[in-house]
């Protein structure tokens, strides 16, 4: 009778061995698949977005500290990075603003259309500013005729609400940032245009 049931001990065992190493696997695919998740999520590949990950090698943000800067007048090299303070401190350059550079593109022709349900029209000329590297203007400039079109279409749906005051004016802003990048997104997949400025603004 002992014999027996020491034979049978180490099939217990084995057998709680066999539950233990499945529990593990399960725990570790279901961590995995979680993390992954997490991943694409904060990623932005779940959803296209429009933003850095919808196209693997498109423009990326370029850091203020990356950015392109003249040397003022009377300053030599070694000194790109800071300026000097009165107490004598070294404080850098770019502390405070945008954690971003900042690249700047003027349309060359300005915008003219009719105001919906008005007599009036509107001249308009634009700059886009974009954080991103130098590919997001070069997208414009291919597509410059695409953009220049929906541009045009979104103006011609702006009312007098949205030219005669500074709120509306921003409202406006808003729709134009979105038409363009819209363009450049069905274009060539990535937006990037952070916002538009007015150079140019008449109302007749």
């Amino acid at each position: 009778m002992s014999d027996d049931s020491n034979a049978t001990a180490p099939k217990k065992k084995g057998g709680l061995k066999k539950v233990l190493m499945m529990t593990v696997a399960l725990v570790a695919l279901v961590g995995g698949g979680v993390g992954a998740g997490l991943y694409a999520a904060s990623s932005g590949l779940i959803g296209g977005g429009g933003g850095a990950a919808a196209v693997e090698n498109g423009p990326r943000l370029v850091p203020k500290a990356e950015e392109k800067r003249a040397p003022a007048p009377g300053e030599g090299e070694g000194h790109g990075e800071s300026s000097s303070s009165g107490s004598g401190e070294s404080t850098p350059l770019g502390v405070g603003g945008d954690k971003y550079a900042s690249t700047y593109y003027a349309m060359d022709k300005e915008f003219t259309s009719n105001l919906r349900d008005s007599a009036h029209y509107v001249q308009v000329g634009i700059a886009v500013g974009t954080h991103y590297d130098d590919r997001v203007i070069e997208n414009l400039r291919t597509h410059e005729i695409a953009v220049r079109s929906a541009v045009l279409m979104t103006l011609g749906d702006a009312t007098e609400d949205d030219v005669f005051s500074s709120e509306g004016k921003k409202h406006l802003q808003t729709k134009i940032v979105a038409s363009i990048n819209n363009v450049l997104k069905q274009k060539e997949g990535f937006g990037g245009i952070g916002n538009v400025y007015f150079t140019n603004f008449v109302v007749q």
